[in-house]
């Protein structure tokens, strides 16, 4: 697997997991709602920080 399909992929999966917490807040134990937060929020940042990177990356 070349490094875009593994970026695309950590992409793909960081922003799922963001949008099940969404969907399924209320059926979310609290102990466990806000690690799964905080975790969601780094991968999705750092999903961002990806995508500018993958950009700035590409050859012209």
């Amino acid at each position: 697997m070349n490094n875009a399909a593994s970026i695309i992929t950590f992409l793909i999966v960081s922003f799922s997991l963001a949008l099940v917490l969404i969907m399924k807040k209320d059926s979310l134990p609290s102990g466990v709602k806000r690690p799964l937060a905080l975790l969601a929020l780094v991968m999705v940042a750092f999903s961002f920080v990806l995508i500018v990177y993958s950009f700035l990356a590409a050859p012209m």
